[in-house]
């Protein structure tokens, strides 16, 4: 795969009769001697995925943004019909404002519950909403429970009898008090109740994937129509959060468009060449149609997630091409015929750009690892779009640019930037030979110290820095959007008028059937609430044991000194008749304990999850160590034995984690797991393939060890910006060192190659900088510019994304021009004899 033995600049061949079309590997003679044919085909692929491209959707799944796989999911999914709704699930919050006819704004009023019953039998005819486990005031399954003097009393919450009078209303009032559900159902201060609906995966009619697209309109729309001076409404879930994402995204194309256009104004202002630059441009763009039209072919939809990479493979395609451009126009303007033009430089870059690309594919690959659907599905998205830059940027480009050639003033004043008078290396003027001083200083044992001497320290100080890097979200609410978006504004409301937070974690228990309410097992239960409430970040608990202590007061007069669990199995299960359906299931085998937490953060869901997991390895194993063996009884009515849990021992499984906080926790955990892992393997991959293209370890520590350093400060910076690591920001700190090592690649190809020439350091180094130093600047301050716009994009995870990859960009640039020179001082310049049996993989 290394390119000809080529010491110095090539020959000049002004005839194209004049060049042996035989010369060149075996696949530039294949390529180039079938120029008509690779256009053709070229042409037919790009019609035929474009056509394709048009199909291609953008949608969403709750199961692909979760770790299915992790224990804590596998248990959620395993007993998803026992959970009563509590996954992926929509809270519409209805709130009763204060006006002229309702002054106190309450929702005991006429006007607001029929309000609230439109809505509530609207959301209940919804596709995709798990009916039997939907909850407001309306629903039957809301109901009261009373102490009388003929003992416990229930009903639903708004009675059949319900007509809007006076006195019907202070029943409703009455019915709630009871209920249990204030500060749940219904706010502290009777201004708003909350329809909860639990949604299932997929539409029951169709069969198709829930579209929160197209649920997000929906919501909205009954926002629309029932938002007034006396109601508002407010929205929360996964669902919503989705939707205004998929809502939002649509000013990707906005965002693609200015970085479309300040990629082309930057390259044309470089080369002031039009007709370059149009083609640079159209085969970056090509390469995102292509990547389009093959999703779209093998049944893939963009989402969330892995919308924004089709612009990172536009970005990567303009930095190969721009090189691929720049060699072209120099040959040509030292009066070369564009077809050799572009030739030469596929010999000399094609190998540098390969490997680039091959390192860019692996920082996406690797991605796969993370068991997450929507994080292996972006690996794939994106791995489709380097592979194809291989052909439109390194095959496609070169051949159209051998047809069509480049200005004949933009080649020769490309070649002037080159080379000064009386045939002498300069700059692009006095400004751009202090530059080329500047940095050519650096190859020199004093400022190389120097740099590396900061880098070193920028290092340590880095390092410090990104130990305080947390997993997950850093903030309560939406972190995908912005502090103040609509979703979150709803969300403080939500979280400041109720008790019950929305971030909920279940911890699941498994019984034998028909022995959900031992006394053993809901003592462990209690238990467990108890300790859990204790933790800062609780806010409270329920469960089947905190409901059978409420119902031993009511049957007892409503004495307090009866709130307990009593030790009569008999008593406690007849608890089961009037128990909310979400607290246990109906073969009573499931039981589920409720922890209402305060937020969702990090450190508030591994604070649970540790005690839950202390609770279950020590106290629940405790016990059932101090039970015995099972025990086999007869069976009265004649049967076969049966086999009992020993005296005393806890039959029930305690399993995490169910609830939205639950799958947060689980998310957190294989993500955790997974940065590390990841950034081994990526960096594997770099050295490999730094390795098999240069055959020198001195090599590959000059182009790793700048990534390196661009990692660390980026994980710092994640700090610095309360940024937290989880789905949506893990991919870039793979895709920095993927995509950072192409600058790195393009400098040391050619350094090597003029090393191999038998050129000094600094010699080799400086033709490096004009040859392909310009444009790694000119592309990493460029791309820096495009991605940096996504800063102001409504959608937070974007505009993390856009600075992050904004200031890898620039620090992997700088690493190419300031640390790559020091280091080659100290390991390449030693070993120039060593050097010079490397394998050429460019010359210019």
């Amino acid at each position: 795969m290394h390119a000809p033995d080529t010491l110095a600049a090539p020959p000049v061949v002004a005839r194209l009769e004049d060049f042996d079309t035989a010369s060149g590997s075996a696949p530039e003679r294949l390529l180039f001697n079938h120029r008509p044919w690779v256009m053709l085909v070229c042409l037919l692929a790009t019609l035929l995925l474009g056509w394709q491209a048009t199909r291609l959707t953008l949608s969403a799944s709750f199961e692909k943004t979760i770790p299915t796989q992790h224990p804590y999911i596998a248990n959620a999914l395993s007993h998803q019909a026992d959970l009563g709704g509590q996954g992926n699930a929509v809270r519409i919050v209805v709130e009763a404002k204060a006006t002229a006819q309702a002054k106190a704004g309450t929702i005991y009023d006429p006007h607001y519950l029929a309000v609230l019953q439109k809505i509530s039998d609207e959301l209940y005819v919804m596709p995709g909403v798990d009916r039997p486990f939907m909850k407001s005031l309306w629903t039957p399954n809301t109901r009261w429970v009373a102490v009388t003097e003929d003992g416990l009393d229930g009903n639903t919450v708004m009675a059949d009898s319900y007509d809007g009078s006076p006195k019907a209303l202070a029943e409703v009032r009455a019915n709630v008090e009871r209920s249990g559900e204030i500060g749940q159902l219904v706010a502290g201060d009777a201004k708003s109740s909350i329809v909860f609906v639990p949604l299932l995966d997929r539409n029951p009619k169709t069969g198709q994937a829930l579209d929160y697209g197209e649920l997000g309109r929906q919501l909205e729309a009954l926002r629309a129509r029932y938002d007034s001076d006396a109601i508002g409404i407010h929205i929360t879930g996964f669902a919503k959060v989705m939707g205004d994402l998929i809502e939002g995204l649509k000013l990707v194309l906005l965002f693609f468009g200015v970085a479309l256009v300040i990629c082309a104004g930057v390259l044309y202002g470089y080369t002031r060449c039009v007709r370059s630059t149009v083609l640079v441009v159209a085969c970056s763009l090509i390469a995102v149609v292509w990547q389009a039209g093959l999703l779209a072919l093998l049944g893939y939809a963009l989402d969330p997630y892995s919308v924004l990479v089709p612009f990172l493979v536009f970005a990567i395609g303009m930095s190969h091409g721009a090189q691929k451009m720049n060699g072209i126009m120099q040959d040509v303007g030292r009066g070369t015929h564009r077809v050799v033009a572009a030739r030469y430089t596929f010999r000399r870059l094609f190998v540098a750009g390969l490997t680039a690309l091959l390192c860019d594919a692996v920082g996406f690959a690797v991605l796969a690892l993370i068991r997450i659907q929507a994080i292996q599905e972006l690996a794939l998205v994106a791995s489709i779009g380097v592979a194809v830059l291989i052909f439109t940027n390194l095959v496609l480009l070169p051949i159209l640019l051998s047809y069509i050639g480049v200005s004949p003033k933009a080649a020769l004043r490309s070649l002037r930037d080159e080379v000064g008078e009386a045939g002498k290396a300069a700059g692009d003027g006095p400004a751009s030979g202090r530059l080329w001083s500047l940095l050519d200083a650096f190859t020199r044992r004093g400022p190389a110290l120097a740099a590396l001497a900061v880098a070193g320290g920028l290092a340590l100080a880095g390092y410090a820095v990104s130990t305080r890097l947390h997993v997950g979200d850093l903030d309560p609410g939406a972190p995908e959007l912005r502090a103040d978006s609509r979703y979150n504004r709803d969300n403080d409301y939500v979280t400041s008028h109720y008790a019950a937070s929305s971030d909920i974690l279940v911890v699941m228990v498994s019984t034998p059937e028909d022995q959900c309410t031992r006394y053993g097992t809901l003592a462990q239960v209690d238990r467990l609430a108890w300790r859990l409430e204790q933790l800062p970040g609780v806010e409270s608990t329920n469960s089947m044991a905190a409901l059978s202590k409420l119902a031993m007061v009511g049957y007892n007069e409503g004495q307090l000194k009866w709130f307990e669990l009593i030790p009569n199995d008999s008593a406690l299960g007849g608890v089961q008749t009037r128990a909310p359906r979400e607290l246990f299931n109906q073969a009573c085998s499931f039981l589920s304990l409720y922890v209402y937490l305060k937020d969702h953060k990090a450190e508030t869901l591994s604070s649970v999850v540790e005690e839950v997991e202390h609770f279950i390895a020590n106290d629940a194993a405790e016990a059932g160590r101090r039970a015995g063996p099972p025990q086999a009884r007869p069976d009265p009515l004649g049967g076969s034995p049966r086999v009992f849990a020993g005296q005393g021992a806890p039959p029930e499984r305690f399993m995490l984690a169910a609830g939205p906080a639950g799958i947060a926790a689980a998310t957190n955990i294989v993500v955790k797991q997974a940065m590390r892992e990841m950034l081994w393997w990526v960096y594997g991959a770099v050295v490999l393939l730094c390795w098999v293209t240069f055959r020198s370890w001195r090599a590959v520590v000059v182009a790793v060890l700048p990534l390196v350093l661009t990692s660390i400060l980026c994980e710092a910076l994640m700090v610095g910006l309360g940024i937290g690591v989880k789905v949506a920001t893990l991919p870039v700190i793979a895709l920095g060192v993927g995509i950072g090592v192409d600058y790195a690649l393009y400098v040391l190809s050619v350094m090597l190659a003029r090393l191999r020439a038998g050129e000094t350091l600094s010699s080799a180094y400086l033709h490096a900088l004009r040859f392909t130093g310009r444009v790694v600047m000119l592309t990493g301050v460029t791309l820096a510019l495009a991605v940096g716009t996504w800063a102001l994009s409504p959608i937070k995870f974007q505009a993390d994304m856009g600075i992050l990859l904004a200031f890898m960009f620039v620090w992997n640039m700088v690493g190419a021009l300031v640390l790559l020179p020091a280091l080659a001082h100290f390991l390449l310049r030693p070993a120039a004899r060593a050097v010079a049996a490397l394998p050429a993989c460019a010359v210019a």
